[in-house]
């Protein structure tokens, strides 16, 4: 138990260094094994991190504890054209290149019917650095960009009867964020001084995720999820930047899954998954009125006009031989940001919709793995329409444009 509690803890103080955006701004999946298959794992539990998918499937997994990481390495950048204020031009947001993304799992079969597991992983986030600031010609000064990061530390339980299995997590969250290079938007803030260049901030919550797993014959799983919105404290450093005062929560999502065992050593495996980010003030409230006077940071806000979406996973595991599985998997959705609000995504530039994975597991013992993990995420642009105002930031079009590199490797322990 003192190794668990220290490899948490490991885990937690290095999450802050992470950043991440592939579906939106959260993770494709979470565990090697899963990201190495497109990111399901709502019907096919494979290792300790099955709570931040679907609690329900830590019941399937025996005792074990998984330690990975992954290095995330994203290309994302900007480009403003026909602007009438100085602004166009073409902008690199990678002066901050690549993060590493740590997970932490820990499992516990108390009784046939009852399981105690925790996982601690990073539920999203995102990064842009601009040496060269896309906002000068509006008064921003120095580099800009944003660093938002999200950290779930998740005690989960799951109760099992017969051939279904019932799980919840209580999730803690914890997230911080800054901003820089945005001071041009200050007076177009109710909160003029809480705008930009204040630092990190950071705010604490919770929420809950329930789900259930069946295994409805004997090729076949079938799962499902729900995540409720997570309440979060306040970014009181930025209650001049984001909608009703700083507010900023995680939304809600849901989704279902299959998993089917297609021959003894093939099986196949689809999630679908739906997440609410329109339903945030601070994420989905379009910017448009913050061009007619409504000011940002207000009650109801301006946002970053991001859309729900939902996002479709496919995976394959193949045994290649006892103790060695290849993985491959892919993932696709549509991109959460209309082309009329990328001037302000500029910071936010989570337009990357197609990926594709790979993976290997190799047995070391009988009670040890290691996992291995690829993901590319193909470059995707989004150029604007009607998304910078003549008045009074001089017209014309921003234009965004991301693709993604992730390589990992986690160890699994079964005690």
């Amino acid at each position: 138990m003192r190794k668990t509690l220290l490899a948490a803890a490991i885990a937690a103080v290095l999450a802050p260094g992470m950043a991440l955006a592939t579906t939106g701004y959260f993770a494709h999946g979470y565990g090697i094994k899963a990201k190495s298959m497109g990111g399901v794992g709502i019907a096919l539990p494979q290792d300790a991190l099955a709570p931040a998918t679907n609690p329900a499937g830590i019941a399937w997994i025996g005792n074990r504890i998984d330690l990975g990481a992954d290095l995330f390495t994203p290309d994302r950048g900007a480009s403003i054209v026909g602007n009438g204020a100085g602004a166009s031009g073409t902008y690199d947001g990678n002066d901050t290149k690549s993060f590493l993304i740590p997970e932490f799992g820990y499992n516990r079969v108390i009784n046939p019917n009852l399981t105690f597991g925790v996982a601690v992983y990073g539920n999203g986030g995102m990064n842009t650095d601009y040496k060269t600031n896309p906002f000068a010609a509006f008064g921003g000064t120095g580099s800009a960009g944003v660093d938002l990061m999200q950290l779930f530390v998740a005690p989960t339980v799951a109760w099992k009867s017969g051939n279904h299995s019932f799980g919840a997590s209580l999730n803690l969250a914890y997230q911080r964020f800054k901003a820089e290079g945005i001071q041009g938007f200050a007076g177009m803030s109710a909160s003029p001084g809480n705008v930009s260049n204040r630092g990190y901030d950071d705010s604490t919550g919770f929420g809950v995720r329930v789900g259930w797993t069946g295994q409805v014959s004997p090729a076949v799983t079938l799962g499902a999820t729900y995540q409720t919105k997570t309440k979060m404290g306040e970014f009181d450093k930025y209650s001049g930047l984001f909608a009703n005062q700083g507010d900023f929560d995680i939304p809600e999502n849901y989704g279902a899954g299959i998993a089917v065992k297609a021959s003894p050593k093939l099986t196949v495996a689809a999630d679908v998954l739906r997440i609410n980010y329109n339903d945030i003030p601070a994420v989905g409230n379009p910017v448009d009125s913050l061009f007619t006077g409504t000011p940002l940071g207000s009650t109801n806000g301006p946002g970053f006009g991001w859309q729900n979406t939902t996002v479709f996973k496919i995976g394959l595991a193949y045994e290649m031989k006892p103790g060695t599985t290849l993985r491959a998997g892919y993932v696709t959705l549509d991109q959460p940001i209309p082309a009329s609000q990328t001037f302000f995504n500029i910071l936010a530039p989570g337009v990357v919709e197609d990926h594709l994975t790979l993976g290997l597991t190799m047995e070391m013992s009988k009670t040890s793995e290691l996992s291995f993990m690829y993901m590319h995420a193909f470059e995707k642009k989004v150029n604007g329409s009607g998304s910078i105002p003549a008045v009074p930031f001089g017209g014309g079009e921003a234009n965004l444009r991301m693709s993604q590199d992730s390589i990992g490797v986690a160890y699994g322990w079964k005690y």
